[in-house]
């Protein structure tokens, strides 16, 4: 009897697919900018696998960044970048350009550098020209690594980085851009080995980056579909055949030709609950994020991972198969219009803006 009391309770509790995916008007709600995190908050909140030290000789934040953005002349510049990518030749090959790369190290015949992508840190290693990459779980709106490491990066068992605590300041007239401020210089930062690489199921993520955003460390097939995570278009939800999912794979992000299925690092990451969208069939890696922040995992709670999404869907009273959608880039909004006639969507631009 408590039993199905129990199962009653979890069913009246959570929302239909026509809740989770429909609105009657639209949403008003005005977003509000968090609070950065003090140094001390930021400390408070660490990983536990992560030991922070507080250097007394250091490389300031400001000294690495003038450095790293001091503009010579237009010669030299072209220079350095081709200098650059020779330097980083195999991580772009091997990676598919997926990440920008930093503080190159060879350790034997294994080779590592610091890896950056829309996600955040990672590790990058070829080894025996095998590659794998580990995700670091440390935010980029609070910690900075110097582009220029005075020491190896790999030291006895540790991933070791040197740099600050910073804060993300929003730039005025430039929506989508952010740039950084220190909080606090002079930090180490150190990773050991074991705990970074471990990959508990052994589907190619390690377990930092499936706990970062709401994989099962403990299960290479999340969602129970036959596919791996790994290889997993959209490993979060078992993908479905129905006019909403059509809609929504419509309006996701288009790049053109570029085949990026096999590009295991790039995701795009929507904030939604709504059950349509989950079950897409996607052309490349997505992730979803809940809308109630407190179901949040701590790394997306902290960090702006979403560069892309699209609303929930407004019906029209007058008419069932025409509905209206919001999709939102970082510095624009396009209104559509949807009609669903003959099996088939047609979608017309209502409105929108770009900045």
């Amino acid at each position: 009897m408590k039993y199905l009391f129990l199962l009653f309770l979890i069913f009246s509790c959570s929302k239909t697919s026509e809740e989770n995916c429909f609105i009657e008007k639209e949403d008003k709600t005005v977003y509000e900018e968090e609070k950065p995190f003090t140094a001390q908050q930021i400390l408070e909140n660490k990983p536990d696998y992560l030991e922070v030290i507080s250097l007394k000789k250091f490389r300031s934040f400001r000294q690495d960044s003038i450095e790293r953005n001091y503009f010579e002349d237009e010669k030299l510049e072209e220079i350095k970048w081709e200098k650059k990518k020779e330097e980083y030749k195999d991580f772009n090959e091997k990676f598919d350009d997926q990440f920008s790369c930093s503080n190159k190290q060879l350790v034997g015949t294994t080779q590592y550098c610091l890896g950056r992508n829309n996600l955040g840190y990672w590790l990058l290693k070829i080894e025996n020209n095998k590659t794998n990459a580990y995700f670091l779980g440390l935010s980029f709106s609070h910690y900075y690594f110097n582009e220029i490491q005075k020491k190896p990066i790999i030291n006895k068992g540790f991933l070791e980085l040197e740099g600050s605590f910073v804060k993300i300041v929003k730039v005025a007239g430039l929506p989508g851009y952010d740039d950084y401020s220190a909080i606090e210089d002079g930090k180490l930062f150190k990773i050991k080995l074991e705990n970074l690489t471990k990959d508990s199921d052994r589907d190619g993520y390690n377990d930092i980056f499936e706990k970062s955003f709401g994989l099962n460390p403990n299960n290479k097939d999340t969602d129970g579909d036959g596919m791996d995570d790994f290889n997993d278009l959209n490993p979060m939800f078992k993908s479905e055949n129905n006019k909403f999912t059509q809609l929504y794979e419509m309006l996701l992000p288009d790049y053109g030709s570029e085949n990026l299925r096999n590009n295991n690092y790039y995701f795009e990451v929507f904030i939604s609950d709504c059950d349509y969208f989950h079950q897409i069939s996607p052309k490349y890696h997505v992730l979803f994020v809940p809308e109630d922040l407190k179901l949040n995992t701590n790394y997306v709670k902290i960090t702006d991972v979403s560069r892309h999404s699209i609303d929930k869907i407004r019906k029209n009273k007058n008419n069932p198969n025409i509905f209206y959608i919001k999709v939102w880039g970082t510095s624009s909004m396009t209104d559509y219009s949807a009609e669903y006639k003959d099996g088939k969507w047609i979608l017309e631009i209502g409105g929108g803006y770009i900045i």
